[in-house]
């Protein structure tokens, strides 16, 4: 067998979402998995709509994600030479040629069609055929060239996930490849890269079904081997519609940004399509090792934000506190915060991990152990009653001189409810409101510890 080369093929006219780094996930792992070769391809020819920004977005969330590339990034812009070196060779053959036909012409042509209730085509007016007299070329019209298409019987593929498809070449007109202008066109650009760089599995979203016919004819015009060809079924929201902004569509770096591991995000990409039997957590390694074609479905897959979240926590969980502590950091940096004015933060992100599922809320949760925390009143006034005052009071004395740890804090706690007939909740709830401004927090004793006898001395001071 070659030896495997795959590719992802990005157009830069935009971010790099969900879809495009699962597929670029599946290419990159099949080319591990077989000891191949991943291919990085910036697809730019739509110059329009590609910006210099939208390709820095796909490589940044390639390199977030891990998913290295061992060869590229090759720009389409810059094989235009090559493109029309291949075009001029075609004509040579008689596998394209010149077309003249006006917009106009073809405006009509499409209407003539609709009205007779038949499918939009070009009708090959100014195709070579023998026998055939073609009008003399109109000396202001600039022509395009297309693809001299196979009339008859049908191009076929065992689609690597769809399984046999057929398609009759009587339902394919000749493909334009090279613009009035002289630029080439996707869906030829496309045919002589994956020729050039060997591509063997061409591993992309099923948007792209209809395009291979297409450049499976192309490639066979240019004498070139056809890749094998695998088409990802679609991802739908959490409602079962199609995926938009509002179900997680967004920049694969917005992931980042909102307080996602991307070990947690490859896991969750790895998934969506994919299966070994019920494994649900697996390392990177081990989705190389076990990944293969045969278990991509053909349905659509579902994106679930709950899911995405419990995996996330899952390996927030897994990390080492030195290393979930480097990550929160700079999270509270970013707000202001300085993690160097209180206790050791690996102490406080341990404290608080079984609560938080992203980052993001993990540096809100630890916040309150570096700023100047203001009880909410209202909610200060809800969880203070009248009878839990004198117990503060008590707990207040007792705090001052109490060894410091969190068992001594949980002696004097469960002595001053005891002397004052009070349940635990009654003590322990304003104890929270007060030094966190939170109703909610771990074990109120190991809070106590972390915030330091100096802070929670004085807080108590001014809110009792």
């Amino acid at each position: 067998m070659k030896p495997v080369r795959t590719r992802f093929a990005p157009s830069p006219t935009g971010y790099l979402h969900i879809g495009g780094a699962r597929t670029a996930l599946f290419s990159w792992a099949y080319a591990r998995r077989h000891g191949g070769t991943f291919i990085l391809r910036i697809e730019d020819t739509d110059v329009a709509r590609s910006t210099p920004e939208a390709v820095q977005a796909i490589i940044d969330g390639m390199q977030w994600l891990g998913l290295e590339h061992d060869e590229g990034p090759f720009y389409q812009m810059q094989r235009m030479a090559r493109y029309k070196e291949v075009i001029q060779e075609m004509l040579a053959k008689g596998s394209a040629y010149y077309c003249y036909t006006t917009r106009e012409e073809l405006d009509a042509l499409r209407a003539e069609q609709e009205a007779k209730k038949e499918k939009p085509r070009y009708d090959g007016r100014w195709r070579p055929e023998a026998g055939k007299t073609l009008p003399t070329p109109p000396a202001d019209v600039p022509p395009v060239i297309r693809f001299k298409n196979p009339k008859d019987g049908v191009v076929a593929w065992d689609d690597q996930v769809k399984g046999r498809i057929e398609i009759a070449n009587g339902e394919l007109d000749d493909l334009i490849i090279a613009r009035a202008d002289g630029t080439p066109t996707y869906n030829f650009c496309v045919c002589v890269d994956d020729w050039d760089m060997g591509i063997t599995h061409v591993i992309r979203g099923d948007d792209h079904v209809n395009n291979t016919p297409r450049q499976i004819n192309i490639l066979a015009a240019l004498g070139a081997e056809v890749p094998q060809y695998a088409h990802l079924s679609m991802i739908l929201g959490d409602d079962g519609t199609k995926l938009s902004k509002r179900h997680g569509a967004v920049s694969v770096m917005q992931y980042d940004e909102d307080g996602f591991l991307c070990e947690a995000v490859i896991n969750y990409l790895a998934r969506l399509g994919w299966s070994h039997g019920d494994e649900e957590v697996f390392s990177r390694q081990q989705f190389v090792e076990w990944f293969d074609l045969d278990h991509i479905t053909a349905s659509a897959a579902q994106f679930n934000t709950e899911k995405l979240l419990w995996l996330n926590q899952h390996y927030m969980k897994a990390l080492p506190a030195a290393e979930l502590a480097a990550k929160v950091a700079p999270r509270l940096a970013a707000r202001g915060v300085d993690s160097a004015t209180g206790p050791d933060l690996e102490k406080a992100v341990a404290l608080y991990v079984d609560r938080c599922n992203t980052l993001n809320l993990l540096a809100d949760a630890v916040e309150v152990f570096y700023v100047h925390v203001t009880p909410n009143p209202e909610l200060l006034a809800q969880h203070l009653s009248e009878e839990a005052k004198p117990a503060l009071a008590d707990f207040a004395a007792g705090i001052a001189t109490v060894a410091w740890e969190a068992p001594a804090i949980n002696a004097l706690i469960k002595e001053t409810v005891s002397k004052h007939g009070l349940k635990m909740p009654k003590l322990a709830m304003p104890l929270r409101v007060i030094l966190t401004g939170q109703a909610q927090t771990p074990s109120v004793d190991a809070v106590i510890a972390l915030i330091g006898r100096e802070k929670v001395v004085a807080a108590l001071a001014q809110n009792i």
